[in-house]
Order: structure tokens, then sequence, then C-alpha cells
């Protein structure tokens, strides 16, 4: 029996992991307790992407269980034990202004629930590959350093500079404003490296850019391109924060992100790490995704700018996809942004009411 586990099975990452692997007929067990509720309030609960899981997939196993619980978390892995052929960990407390208000749940969550994971895999299943989506915003604010240009609608980077292509692996993530959101998710990240490198075991930290997808239960503190378009449908208002909405993002859909997943997961490496995101394939700033909700939708977006920008945000990040695409040659990106934003207006007629007053 080829077991894979995915915690956070029922948000974004999570859930097309659990419907991809399970596709190929292999058991899937989901670890999810629906934190994002807890984190974001309602709007942001997972449970109906959970029992759409429960109902469309026979092979499909859900487990109330909290990652940081280590006892559970040792039950499940002695159980599965050898049967275990993956772990996807995508579990986590994902907002900077979330974790400064309760610093001891993000990190808990964040490093501490990493942790339980990865003892658990070492003592039970060393052997089987294990995936952490961890974060771009291990390095900080230091992409702000970069010299970049203000261009009409976006900043972009000196085209001389080497990473005019996108920001490689390469960059710092010492000495800068990390956010305690990111300071976490280094801890998480480190972890994930260290287990790798003195254990000898094949794990991997794929640091993303913005996911993003149909399925994202996006709020206003985090899922970017699927909040703007969830207010773009239905009149809500959206603040845009600082840098004159000029700041750049890459978005990857969560189908293409699955994808590197199962790449690795075919050939695994020890402690590697992989910045993964759109690249230069997919990416925009916020004015252009606004203009591209207006253009899908037929209707101005109801939106207003705040000069503060968020504490830690990237003026411009786009990531370098080369070294991901050297291991792995037969990936590559298949959604831009457009089509990104296409497929949640279309995917998401019922959840979010279309506003025509």
């Amino acid at each position: 029996m080829s077991v894979v586990l995915v915690t956070g099975s029922a948000g974004l990452i999570g859930s097309e992991a659990v419907r991809h692997f399970a596709g190929m007929g292999m058991d899937v067990v989901g670890l999810d307790n629906d934190m994002r509720k807890f984190f974001f309030g309602e709007e942001a609960s997972t449970q109906w992407n959970q029992r759409r899981l429960e109902k469309d997939l026979k092979n499909y196993t859900h487990l109330d269980v909290d990652i940081r619980d280590y006892t559970e978390i040792e039950k499940i892995f002695q159980h599965y034990g050898k049967d275990l052929a993956l772990i996807i960990h995508t579990a986590a407390q994902p907002s900077h202004d979330w974790a400064a208000r309760d610093p001891f749940s993000d990190f808990s969550v964040n490093a501490n629930g990493t942790l339980n994971l990865l003892q658990a895999a070492r003592t039970f299943c060393p052997t089987t590959p294990f995936i952490f989506t961890s974060t771009n915003k291990v390095y900080g604010d230091t992409p702000n350093l970069l010299p970049l240009q203000e261009l009409e609608k976006r900043w972009e980077i000196d085209p001389s500079h080497r990473y005019t292509v996108g920001i490689a692996e390469d960059m710092s993530i010492d000495q800068t404003k990390h956010s305690l959101f990111g300071a976490s998710k280094v801890a998480a990240d480190v972890l994930v490296q260290e287990y790798g490198r003195y254990f000898d075991m094949p794990t991997v930290c794929f640091r993303g850019g913005c996911l993003t997808g149909p399925n994202h239960s996006g709020t206003q503190l985090h899922g970017f391109l699927a909040y703007l378009m969830k207010c773009a449908m239905s009149g809500t208002h959206y603040t845009v924060f600082g840098y004159k909405g000029k700041q750049v993002r890459d978005n990857i859909h969560s189908a293409d992100l699955i994808s590197a997943f199962h790449q690795f997961y075919l050939n695994p490496r020890v402690a590697e790490v992989y910045n993964i995101g759109g690249g230069r394939e997919s990416n925009c700033s916020m004015m252009e995704a606004i203009e591209l909700c207006e253009q899908i939708t037929g209707q101005p977006m109801n939106h207003s700018y705040a000069e503060d920008n968020r504490i830690g945000d990237h003026i411009w990040y786009i990531s370098d996809l080369a070294k991901f695409k050297q291991h792995y040659p037969e990936w590559q990106i298949t959604y831009d942004v457009p089509r990104i934003l296409q497929e949640m207006y279309d995917y998401n007629q019922e959840r979010w009411v279309v506003s025509h007053d």
C-alpha cells in the first residue's frame, strides 16, 4: 500500500495535492483541523473543501488533527509507517499581520509543528520524501534592497542585475526584517534542511511566491489574487497598501506547484531548496491585477489606496526557476496570471456572488 500524507489537506495546496495523488490511485491521508478559520474567521474556513474531498474521493481519509500535538502525530506515523510513500507538509499560519498578534500560536504551528512531522518521519519512515511548502518571506525584506526602477504600472528590477530573470536561492536570509511569520517559517525551513543533511533524509523546501488557484479561501490578510477576485466579483471594498500599487508578485497556480511536487517525488534529492513561483512567465503588479479583474468581471473595482505598506512586504519579487528546471527539466509553468484570474471567476460563481449594482 502506498500512502501519501498531506498536512493542511483542506487548504489550497493541500487539497490540490490530495486530488492529484488520489487521482493516481494512491491512498491519501489528510491532516487538517481548520486552523484557517481560527486565524482569519468564518470566511476563511476550509470545511467546505474538506467536505468536497471526502465526497469526491473514496481513497481519501481525513483526520482532524493539530500538527502541534506530537502524541497524535506519532500515532499516525506509527500506524502507517513504511507504507508512507510521500509526506507533503502545507499546514501553516500564513500571515505577517496575524503573526504579530499571536506570536506563540504562529511559531508553534509553523516551527514546532514542522519539527513534530520531521521527527516522526525520521523515526518511522526516514527514506520517505518530505516536501515542505516554505515561503519567499524567508528572505525578509532583502529583495527591497535590489536596484528597482519605477515604471508606469509596476516596479521592475534594473535589467543589468543578475536577478533580472528572478531571485535565486543564493540570496541571504540573514540580517533582514522578516516579520514574525517570516521568522517562524525560517525556523521551519532550516529544520527541514537540517533533517535532510544531518540524517540523510530526502527533504525539500519549496520557497513559494504567491501560491494561488480557484480553491483558495482568500482573505484580506492572506491569498492576494483570490481575495482580489472575490472583492471584484462581490463589490467588496479592497485596500491597496503602499508602493503606489505597483508592487510586483509572481503567482503560481496550485496545479503547477503540485506538478513540481510530483517531479520531486519521482526523483527525490537530499536537503534541497528551490525558489518556486510563477517566475517571469506569471507575475503582475497590484495595478495590473486590478485592471485584469475589472476586464474579467466587466465592472469597476471598489478599491482605495493606503500609503503605509505592510511591514516586511516586498516591492518586487519574481522567482528564478532555473535551478528547479535544471534538476527537473520536464516541469514547466502552464498558467499565467490572466488565466488564473479567469479560472477563479469561472469557478467561484456560486461561492462569490457577483454584484451587478
